[in-house]
């Protein structure tokens, strides 16, 4: 074979590698979880006057379909024009999303829970200047076989007034992805489970996705291949009898 054939293809099959290489490295990558909402949010016992308090979500959360982990953020605002005197933040998981932990909190009792709540926690958050905000990173499990819902409440810090709460308000979809490493959860969202009987979600996780990725990459190399015979197939020529 020439050299200028043997460029050919050693290209070809660089290409082909090359391209594998950049489906696979592609995969990788965190999700923007984008803005905080305060949607499903309401104003419930007085505040006292120019204190204004709201509670922030994340917009959206992404749920690992192999260890059901997600991580959420919890941000709490006095936008009034005075101090907001000292209040607590609860983080409350109702259905199918259980809080797990939220940094710098502890966690509520069972006899503490709100109706209907499989876990909870309560952050003494202090008493927030005019225009401040504080945020809590929230690790939380959601079972995509179920509606999941969190609740934010605003109380002053001994729990007897509750200045606003959020929620319980849905993480969802209407679009599952049963096969996919992860599901993209919106907020305000009921979830409609999907897999075997729309019942629970097939198995998923870093061994399937490798399959998949595997096979994609293989056919990107036979291509190469294909390429490298039919260059060899001008190159000889036809055959005589």
């Amino acid at each position: 074979m020439s050299s200028r054939h043997m460029t050919i293809t050693t290209s070809l099959l660089v290409t082909a590698s090359f391209s594998a290489a950049l489906f696979l490295s592609g995969t990788a990558g965190a999700e923007d979880q984008g803005p905080g909402s305060s949607k499903g949010g309401k104003a419930v016992d007085k505040a006292p006057a120019g204190v204004g308090l709201t509670t922030l979500l994340t917009e959206r959360i992404s749920v690992d379909n192999n260890s059901k982990k997600t991580r959420i953020t919890a941000t709490v605002k006095n936008g009034g024009s005075k101090e907001s005197g000292r209040i607590r933040l609860l983080v409350v998981g109702f259905d199918g999303l259980t809080v797990k932990n939220v940094e710098g909190c502890s966690p509520l009792a069972g006899k503490e829970l709100p109706e209907g709540s499989n876990s909870g926690f309560s952050c003494a958050v202090g008493s927030l200047a005019a225009g401040a905000s504080t945020s809590y990173a929230v690790d939380a499990t959601y079972d995509l076989s179920k509606a999941g819902k969190i609740c934010l409440p605003v109380q002053t810090a001994d729990g007897a007034t509750t200045f606003w709460q959020q929620g319980p308000v849905p993480f969802g979809t209407t679009n599952p992805s049963p096969d996919a490493p992860a599901t993209p959860l919106l907020l305000g969202t009921d979830n409609q489970p999907a897999g075997p009987g729309r019942d629970e979600l097939a198995r998923t996780g870093p061994a399937a996705q490798r399959a998949v990725l595997g096979a994609a990459a293989a056919s990107m190399v036979t291509a190469g291949a294909a390429a490298l015979w039919w260059v060899s197939r001008r190159q000889a020529g036809p055959r005589r009898g």
